[in-house]
């Protein structure tokens, strides 16, 4: 039986992600909208993006707990707001499901991912994400299955390492909902 919708490479390679959602292609006008919010403060947009993406997820498997990617504490300070964690915020209430903005740190200040080639992204990324177990209580049990919350998935590499690092703690099925997919 063919595997529709599963590229070759997901069939030969095991994948930290189980499932990825994306709402939108990044293509016009999501190409404006998504960097005003992300670069300009512009939170209206953030907040009509996740309503956006809310309307794509309400068919979607229900995880344990939603995992907003985090910025690392230099570029959240230089920024002013983690757009992933404002994207995460309004889906965790709509959808009534945990949102655990503590589960995952960037413990490495990393390059701008946009900068840089589809190589050099996953070599940016190394060690960048760690598990705060602390987060999760006494036990330090993390919950079997989350959604990573993200803006743009381009080649994946952020949401490939961040659910790496889940994996490697324990969670069993990470997927990943994301506001665009670059073609």
């Amino acid at each position: 039986m063919p595997h529709r919708g599963i590229c070759g490479q997901c069939l030969l390679h095991q994948h930290p992600l189980y499932l990825t959602r994306a709402t939108f292609a990044y293509a016009a006008p999501i190409d404006a909208l998504l960097p005003r919010f992300k670069f300009h403060r512009d939170l209206a947009a953030g907040r009509l993006l996740s309503a956006l993406m809310l309307e794509s997820l309400r068919d979607a498997p229900r995880p344990q707990a939603i995992v907003p990617v985090p910025l690392h504490r230099d570029r959240l300070r230089q920024r002013g707001y983690d757009q992933a964690l404002e994207l995460a915020k309004p889906l965790a209430r709509a959808l009534k499901i945990p949102l655990r903005a503590d589960a995952l740190q960037r413990v490495r200040a990393t390059a701008p991912q946009s900068e840089l080639d589809a190589e050099a992204r996953q070599k940016n990324l190394r060690g960048a994400f760690a598990p705060n177990l602390g987060a999760f209580g006494k036990n330090g049990a993390l919950p079997n299955h989350v959604a990573l919350v993200d803006d743009v998935m381009t080649t994946g590499a952020t949401l490939h390492a961040a659910a790496r690092a889940l994996r490697a703690a324990g969670v069993q099925r990470v997927d990943a909902w994301v506001c665009a997919r670059v073609a």
